[in-house]
């Protein structure tokens, strides 16, 4: 029997999902083809933000490689637009000539970008925010230009302009309401959102309607607004909104109106053409979010495979977004209106803020910010019409309060939930299909959980979730810091496997190792030989043979480069006390070498910035002042406040507390860059609540925090353990500290360790073995002793400087 044919129009998220549903309910139906407009495979636009802010590449993101069309027998063309549907042949024209006959059509143009109609929007430099070619043109231009205006004050405009600035731009966001991401955040949650995005140098032109766009040799050079104010502008970057991509649809005598008017069965006005994604306007609606684009490639699968089940009815959604590292969570109402009331939950200072909108004693909204752990809960309640009123007292307080205040508390928030409730909102994908699917497919890791579920595959929000699903489900079987994936393409090994056969083998140089664990490429490559010269410095100290050449070229050259090719250098003030001569001779060394920018970094520290490679041993010598080592994998700073010495409301004297750990884990290496902080009060105004390990005094000594992470993904440090003395706070950060260097993988930072070993484990280490803690922190202590300053050490080795000196012919 001849396989039907089915063509697919678009290559994105919503089609290939349908794709697969169906190839797992009739593998054998169709004969397939796919065009895609774009040169890539199925990638998650999700993602496209951690690619332009350089946290993955293209690669990272792609979901079904080209293997995965080859394997399920699908013809895939790629950088093919199609411009023309045959209804009466049956057939598609790409804009090449290449055709496909279809019996069954399915349409997933998805959308496009609206750009605005203002007189020099056809302008070079003016674009969307959409697919990986608009990445591409924002990462060009932040190595030409300064200036970049992003018009759209919503998920993507934000993501974008986070993604400049970190490349270097100086970004401006013009929106055009009062406060940013109003169809998800109310007014306290958006004004929040800004002062956020401030502190990280992002500007803000709110109530601003863009008149014109200026050019200058046919590039964009300026944004003007209707009130007269004119901006500069090399880049202008429109996240205003998108528009269903119909003008196929159209052309075909295909019936739209918003987009491309679909009945419940996903299928248009001609039966053999089927449409899915942010194209599709269903019962006057369409949707931008994963969640609801998936649920319609769901229903479109079965109808396709000819079993007539399933209606698509519609979406309530709820939007979990992780915003430049800030978590926000929004559902159903959250304005409020009549006959409703609110719950608020609102700490300026700690960065949290919780809405929840009742009516009739059920939630109808809710808004989350800083915290959004019980959105999932909030959501369930919302779409099941649950009552409230038995806990309304807790309700603000979370899923484990008001489950304890009705007897069900110490359980975590996996454990507590029930099989119907959604774990992954983007892919619509409950407890219970997570559960099922690791009892009877015996998976044992996330990645496996992902491939099989979906589950934490999109925007990976829900990562820590599934987990703890992992986790309870496998019990004493799960094992977080497990994995089969090697170290590199060098080796099958896995990174604890390297380490462990270095240990077992006392292995002391990288030659050696390479040759006893048969390594395929000879001298290694970029992503393994540092990884190597980690394990081997920081399990054999004072022993092992340190490669400077397998060290980046920041901890190389004992500075951080910069974009133009210069380096900065940022001399150690142990808790970020300095002296007045110490500010002198900074003051005389960027005079002489005529260094442009001297800078206060958020360490309390002083950088300086655009110092010459061959200037940097005579700028060391200058300063006769240690190394910070801001440029390394290693330990930065002990940032702290003023303390019990000074300050009215201090409790703890921090200052010193700051000093003695930055003296005490000084020249430390570690798997990537460690931070601390010491407050005096709970105050925090050393913000100790987002470092690796970050202390805060009380009346009654000292309370420990690790695994916290101010960087692109913020991430609040856990509770670890309260001490009452300065020996226990260097004892006890130390110990976590060198569980961390001994057993994390290399560029991990603390807390995607602690993601993968879990907070249990690193407790049982260091709170229930006291032996073991004290050994750990005496292992930390031998491997610093007598480890010199690299400064000192290059200045007075002659050798070493003429590393700096330019080459002359």
């Amino acid at each position: 029997m001849s396989k039907m044919k089915l063509v697919m129009v678009g290559n994105g998220m919503a089609g290939v999902r349908t794709l697969e549903e169906l190839l797992k309910i009739s593998p054998e139906m169709y004969d397939i083809t796919v065009f895609g407009a774009e040169p890539h495979p199925n990638y998650n636009r999700i993602l496209l933000s951690p690619v332009l802010a350089g946290e993955q590449t293209i690669n990272d993101i792609i979901l079904n490689s080209r293997e995965w069309y080859a394997e399920h027998g699908i013809t895939l063309h790629t950088g093919k637009k199609v411009t023309q549907i045959d209804r009466v042949k049956r057939l598609v024209i790409a804009e090449d000539g290449t055709t496909a006959e279809y019996d069954r059509l399915l349409l997933a143009t998805g959308s496009d970008p609206f750009i605005l109609p203002v007189p020099g929007n056809d302008l070079e430099g003016v674009i969307g925010f959409r697919d990986i070619k608009d990445v591409d043109t924002m990462i060009d231009a932040s190595k030409q230009y300064k200036h970049a205006i992003v018009i759209g004050g919503g998920l993507l405009g934000l993501e974008a302009a986070n993604g400049l600035a970190i490349r270097g731009m100086d970004v401006t966001i013009v929106h055009i309401h009062k406060w940013l991401m109003e169809r998800q955040l109310d007014e306290v949650a958006g004004k929040m959102l800004q002062n956020s995005l401030e502190e990280k140098g992002l500007k803000f032109l709110l109530e601003k309607h863009t008149e014109q766009l200026i050019g200058e040799n046919g590039r964009v050079k300026a944004v003007r607004f209707k009130d007269g104010q004119e901006v500069p502008a090399d880049l202008v970057v429109m996240a205003v909104g998108i528009r269903p991509n119909i003008e196929l649809a159209k052309a075909a005598g295909i019936y739209c109106n918003r987009g491309i008017v679909v009945n419940d069965t996903m299928q248009t006005y001609d039966p053999r053409i089927y449409a899915v994604g942010e194209c599709v306007a269903h019962r006057n609606t369409t949707y931008g979010l994963v969640a609801p684009l998936f649920e319609m490639g769901k229903v479109c699968a079965t109808h396709l495979a000819n079993f007539g089940i399933g209606r698509y009815t519609g979406s309530v959604t709820s939007t979990k977004l992780k915003v430049t590292g800030i978590d926000l969570f929004s559902a159903g109402n959250f304005t409020g209106g009549e006959d409703t009331e609110e719950i608020v939950l609102h700490d300026a200072v700690g960065g949290v803020y919780k809405k929840l909108v009742i009516k009739d004693d059920k939630i109808v909204g809710s808004v989350l910010y800083g915290d959004t752990v019980d959105g999932s809960w909030y959501f369930q309640m919302l779409r099941d019409g649950k009552s409230i009123a038995e806990i309304r007292d807790h309700l603000m307080f979370g899923q484990e309060a008001s489950l304890g205040n009705l007897g069900h508390a110490g359980q975590n928030k996996a454990a507590a939930m029930t099989d119907d409730m959604e774990v992954c909102g983007c892919n619509g994908v409950c407890k219970g299909t997570v559960v099922k699917a690791i009892k009877e497919k015996g998976l044992f890791t996330l990645e496996d959980v992902r491939k099989t579920t979906k589950a934490s595959a999109s925007c990976g929000s829900c990562t820590g979730l599934v987990e703890q699903i992992l986790a309870s489900t496998l019990g004493g079987g799960y094992s977080p810091q497990s994995t089969n994936k090697p170290m590199c393409g060098c080796t099958d090994k896995t990174h604890e496997e390297v380490r462990q056969i270095i240990r077992d083998q006392k292995l002391l140089n990288i030659p050696e190792a390479m040759n006893f664990m048969d390594w395929r490429t000879p001298n290694g490559c970029s992503s393994c030989r540092p990884a190597l010269n980690y394990y081997l410095v920081s399990t054999w100290p004072h022993e092992a043979q340190d490669d400077p050449q397998s060290r980046f070229i920041n901890e190389r050259a004992h500075a951080n480069i910069q974009k133009d090719g210069t380096y900065s250098v940022v001399p150690r003030m142990y808790g970020g006390v300095t002296t007045p001569d110490q500010l002198r001779k900074i003051a005389d060394v960027a005079d002489k070498y005529e260094i442009p920018m001297v800078k206060v970094t958020g360490g309390q520290r002083i950088d300086l910035l655009g110092v010459k490679k061959d200037d940097l041993p005579k700028v060391w010598a200058d300063l006769d002042m240690p190394s910070g080592y801001a440029y390394g994998k290693s330990i930065r700073t002990v940032k702290t406040c003023v303390g019990s010495e000074f300050c009215r409301f201090g409790t703890q004297d921090s200052t010193r507390m700051g000093i003695e750990l930055e003296r005490a884990f000084d020249h430390m290496w570690a798997p990537h860059k460690v931070k601390l902080a010491v407050s005096g009060c709970p105050r925090n105004c050393a913000e100790s609540g987002i470092k690796d390990v970050g202390i805060i005094g009380v009346d009654s000594g000292w309370e420990l925090y690790v695994g916290g992470n101010g960087g692109i993904k913020t991430e609040v440090a856990q509770f670890l353990c309260k001490v009452t003395t300065h020996e226990e706070v260097l004892e006890y950060s130390g110990a976590f500290i060198q569980l961390y260097r001994e057993q994390a993988r290399y560029l991990d930072r603390t807390v995607h360790w602690i993601e993968r070993v879990g907070m249990e484990y690193v407790k049982k280490h260091i709170l229930e073995d006291a032996e073991g803690r004290r050994a750990l922190y005496e292992r930390l202590l031998y491997s610093l002793q007598g480890t010199p300053d690299p400064w000192k050490k290059r200045v007075e080795e002659a050798q070493a400087r003429r590393e700096f000196e330019p080459i002359t012919l």
